[in-house]
């Protein structure tokens, strides 16, 4: 999909053949080839970075990168003499053969005589397969017994497991049954990467994979998402797993863990001190589980990518995440969104970042009802932050007064950044316009949200204006169908009249039941 958003509107070579004639048409088509090549490869590499979303921001980058290649190669012209290739850097590649993945084509059903045929390259006397991928294909009974023969004769030579989403449809009794094939059969095997996400494990499915999980002891990145990891199951891999002192990425994303389950991933963190990537998000972990997994993480002091969003932290949990945060020194990506921090909690994570992080490249803090008396504090802390290339405060109660300290903290330096993620702020006309000025200059600036606001028609032309006068064109700009342009922020004083409002009606219902109960 991306790749289709990404081409289907350019067409370089067509450009070029008119610039170079038909004479040139050869090197054309060279030039069309490389800068799509380059492109792709910058826009791919964007769109994987950006965890949660739909690419938009990656076609973006495609377009704005081509468009300036294709500027200089159109300037330049038609090479007069042959010019020596651009030296590759000597980076090794793994071969070809030493890959087998059937996960491409259509999500289907494999039974005993498609198995034969499927996996049939794995058989061939003197197979150099190191890393194997059966995502995306449903095995029955059939197949696995097919496959497990197949897959213990070349376990010894395997160093990559992805056996994610591979029973899909199946009754539970029939899943459970391949996943032990699987299991005895990749016993022993010493892998060093293991993705077993997407087949609703629960506790039945961790067990089911008993004999291989117990048999690793050099597991560097294990992947359990999306399998149904409660309390038991998050239990049940915790004892099975022998060792995780090597491991350096651990994802457990979309899962019901629970504040118990927590408990349980807690003390396998506790036991990875290695870690360069965890991810534990929307996996229903309240405040206690929260406490428990950040005083783990301060185990982990290698820890680059932090994901916790989409969790019930809450400020107690936030607060303990604070202390942990002083003790990682190399983190560049930190992604704390939806985790009910408020301006408490974020105040104390953003103190500690200040000193801790300043090489931070990506920050998360969404949906934390933070308002604009965190604003300073973050502003203190984003001028620290010169390395950054994504931030994302969307969906909290900035306004317009939070809006202001926080785009001048942005406007001077931050030559890095790429996205600016302030939706769903109550923004109008003067906040909208501090942000476009923020970032009209920065070189290399992908997007600009601040869709769901209520900002003014003329706020949104004066936007569009700043921006044209910047080095950034409106083209950063991003949607704007959910901005009410007619919308009205709150006003803060009302908001603690209401609250002051509820309080004495809750005293008073509270004196009244005292009242009936004597």
């Amino acid at each position: 999909m991306l790749v289709e958003r990404m081409t289907k509107n350019l067409s370089t070579e067509s450009i070029f053949s008119r610039k170079y004639g038909l004479l040139g048409k050869e090197e054309a088509h060279d030039n069309a080839k490389r800068i799509e090549e380059v492109c792709f490869a910058s826009a791919d590499e964007h769109f994987k970075e950006e965890p949660d979303g739909d690419g938009s921001s990656a076609v973006q980058l495609y377009a704005k990168e081509t468009s300036k290649l294709m500027l200089e190669v159109l300037k330049r012209g038609p090479r007069t003499t042959v010019e020596p290739e651009v030296p590759v850097a000597d980076t090794p590649l793994e071969p070809a053969d030493s890959v087998f993945d059937i996960s491409g084509g259509k999500r289907a059903f494999i039974e005993a005589d498609e198995a034969k045929e499927l996996l049939s390259p794995l058989i061939k006397p003197g197979n150099a397969y190191k890393r194997i991928c059966f995502s995306n294909r449903s095995f029955g009974i059939g197949a696995a017994n097919v496959a497990g023969p197949i897959l213990e004769s070349i376990k010894k030579q395997l160093t990559e497991v992805d056996i994610s989403d591979f029973v899909a449809g199946r009754p539970e009794d029939e899943a459970l049954d391949v996943m032990r094939i699987f299991s005895k059969a990749l016993e022993g095997a010493v892998l060093r990467y293991l993705n077993i996400s997407d087949n609703a494990l629960g506790e039945k499915g961790v067990r089911a994979f008993e004999e291989l999980l117990k048999s690793q002891d050099n597991l560097e990145e294990l992947y359990v998402m999306n399998d149904g990891i409660s309390e038991e199951a998050a239990q049940a891999l915790s004892e099975l797993i022998p060792s995780t002192e090597k491991l350096k990425i651990l994802h457990f994303h979309n899962n019901m863990t629970g504040d118990e389950g927590a408990m349980f991933i807690a003390e396998m963190v506790k036991r990875s001190p290695n870690l360069e990537s965890f991810r534990c998000s929307a996996t229903r972990i309240g405040s206690d589980g929260g406490v428990a997994l950040a005083e783990a993480l301060g185990t982990c002091t290698r820890l680059k990518k932090l994901d916790l969003r989409d969790n019930l932290f809450g400020v107690e949990a936030g607060l303990a995440l604070s202390k942990t945060l002083s003790k990682l020194p190399d983190l560049v990506e930190l992604y704390l969104s939806d985790l009910n921090l408020e301006n408490k909690g974020t105040v104390a994570i953003i103190n500690t970042l200040k000193q801790s992080a300043p090489q931070l490249e990506v920050l998360e803090m969404a949906g934390n009802e933070i308002n604009a008396k965190a604003s300073q504090a973050l502003a203190e802390c984003l001028t620290a932050m010169q390395s950054l290339k994504k931030l994302t405060l969307a969906e909290n109660e900035l306004k317009d007064d939070g809006a202001v300290v926080i785009a001048k903290s942005l406007e001077d330096g931050h030559q890095d950044l790429k996205e600016l993620d302030v939706s769903t702020n109550m923004l109008q006309r003067v906040g909208a316009r501090c942000f476009a000025q923020a970032i009209a200059n920065k070189p290399g600036f992908v997007q600009l949200n601040i869709n769901g606001n209520f900002i003014s028609d003329e706020g949104i032309d004066e936007v569009k204006d700043i921006l044209k006068s910047g080095e950034n064109s409106v083209e950063v700009l991003g949607p704007l169908d959910e901005n009410d342009p007619e919308g009205e922020a709150e006003d803060d004083e009302e908001e603690e009249e209401e609250e002051e409002d509820d309080g004495e009606l809750d005293s008073k219902l509270q004196s009244l039941k005292v009242e009936q109960d004597d």
